[in-house]
């Protein structure tokens, strides 16, 4: 299949896929309660020609495009959730919705795959194969909406799945790339120590819940920098500290709460069992109780080396070799993980890093904005694999 033909189409799109996001961005919806939004998608593919649609979630939408020829099924996802910010942009299409924004390029990931919903429906009779479009629901919220839609079967006979998510931290028309583990497993640790309240002027008849806590604060750190080997990247932050009420009271108890990011399964599961014996270590020292809670959250995002290099050589085939970034692993994280237990993935980095636009805010600020020129390269993206994948 021609990729200069499906070019061509894409330039001839490219004004509604910029109508799609502006639409999506003025109406966002937060996760959960994206009951709107997955109306509107429906409603525009439909429009585009798409007669099997089904929603296996409240709030999850999937469309099925077949081919004229027998082969592989594919998938590609893309979120639809908004986040609970907002805005603080002067844009023509800025959120209507106080307290919900599209600060995450969420918008731009479901007008991309309308796009390429919109060139398969019309590329039908020459495609090998089917092509599932996964309009996720509620990426920003463990456990997520990608955990949902696995269990109830969308991934059932896919034989490939794809992901991509368009990013400030990279110039817009570049696409990062890399095999094996792209995005961190992020997890949550609730540390409560329970000590002996009393008066601030007698702590010998107390037992100092901050005091301990300061300690296993300190004492945290030195599970990656002691514990770990140092070709093992994990992150350990303590983020919340609660305790106390007044200036002069020792208080009962203090909480502790922060994340972790790791890659590897088995630091992942190693980190907690040590964060765990320094806690209740410390406090017994001290006299005090320790209770520890851990939940785990997104796993890490791993893409198949094999299918990766594939979709490089597609990308390099329809842009060139200069746009091709080949990055480090991410820290942030991402639940594309849930729907990637059965078959091979890959998930690529879009840039629209664009400083003279003021496109290069970090994700998830109320002054975040999009360089809509991305929005081609990630089509582009999008196309490129349906017509190496599905084409003959």
């Amino acid at each position: 299949m021609n990729p200069e033909t499906w070019k061509q189409e894409l330039d001839e799109l490219f004004p509604q896929i910029v109508a799609w996001r502006r639409h999506l961005h003025r109406h966002p919806e937060l996760s959960f309660q994206e009951h709107q939004t997955t109306a509107y998608l429906e409603e525009q593919l439909r429009a585009l020609g798409v007669t099997e649609i089904a929603r296996p979630t409240r709030t999850g939408l999937v469309a099925r495009i077949t081919g004229g020829r027998p082969g592989r099924t594919i998938a590609i996802r893309a979120d639809i959730d908004a986040l609970p910010i907002q805005e603080e942009n002067d844009l023509p299409f800025a959120s209507e919705n106080p307290g919900a924004m599209h600060a995450c390029g969420h918008d731009g990931h479901a007008a991309m795959l309308l796009a390429a919903a919109a060139l398969a429906v019309r590329h039908a009779p020459a495609l090998c194969g089917e092509l599932v479009c996964i309009f996720q629901h509620a990426e920003e919220i463990p456990p997520g909406g990608a955990a949902e839609l696995y269990a109830a079967g969308v991934m059932n006979e896919v034989d490939e799945l794809y992901g991509c998510h368009l990013s400030s931290n990279f110039p817009t028309g570049t696409f990062g790339v890399r095999a094996g583990a792209l995005t961190a497993a992020t997890d949550r640790f609730d540390i409560t120590i329970q000590g002996k309240g009393g008066h601030s002027s007698m702590p010998e008849v107390c037992v100092d819940p901050i005091v301990t806590g300061a300690e296993v604060i300190a004492a945290l750190q030195t599970v990656v920098a002691r514990n770990l080997r140092a070709l093992d990247p994990a992150v350990l932050s303590v983020c919340q500290v609660s305790a106390g009420d007044a200036y002069n009271i020792i208080p009962q108890e203090m909480a502790i709460t922060g994340s972790l990011r790791t890659f590897s399964e088995e630091v992942r599961s190693q980190v907690p069992v040590l964060m765990e014996r320094i806690a209740r270590g410390i406090c017994a020292a001290h006299g005090a109780e320790c209770v520890f809670s851990f939940e785990r959250g997104y796993a890490s995002v791993q893409n198949d080396p094999a299918l990766t290099r594939r979709v490089e050589e597609g990308l390099v085939q329809w842009f060139g070799a200069d746009h091709i970034l080949h990055i480090e692993p991410l820290m942030p994280g991402e639940d594309f993980s849930a729907l990637q237990k059965d078959c091979p993935a890959c998930f690529i980095e879009i840039g629209t890093r664009n400083p003279a636009l003021g496109t290069d805010k970090p994700h998830h600020n109320p002054a975040y904005r999009m360089d809509e020129e991305g929005l081609r390269w990630g089509a582009g993206l999008l196309l490129s694999i349906v017509a190496e994948r599905l084409g003959s």
